[in-house]
């Protein structure tokens, strides 16, 4: 009975483990807003002038957004990852 409970022991401690590694994998490729990039109506979300994805009204708009991977919007011209007011 006892090698029993240390075999489920061990085994929740693998899974714990492989789990929380997991987690902070997830956290690090988590994408981030990109600011001043958008075509119009390729936003991805609402802004101060209008309510939801593909509402952008102009190329460019410093208030529009696109999700992308992490450390990819400050590699494109005019990215900025908060909006310019």
């Amino acid at each position: 009975m006892n090698s029993k409970l240390i075999a489920q022991s061990a085994m929740a401690a693998v899974f714990a483990t492989t789990a929380l590694g997991y987690t902070a994998a997830l956290a690090e490729d988590r994408p981030e807003k990109c600011f001043g990039i958008v075509k119009a109506a390729k936003n991805d979300c609402q802004t101060n002038t209008h309510a939801c994805a593909g509402n952008s009204k102009q190329d460019r708009d410093p208030m529009s957004w696109i999700y992308l991977p992490k450390g990819t919007c400050e590699k494109i011209v005019g990215g900025n990852l908060k909006p310019k007011t």
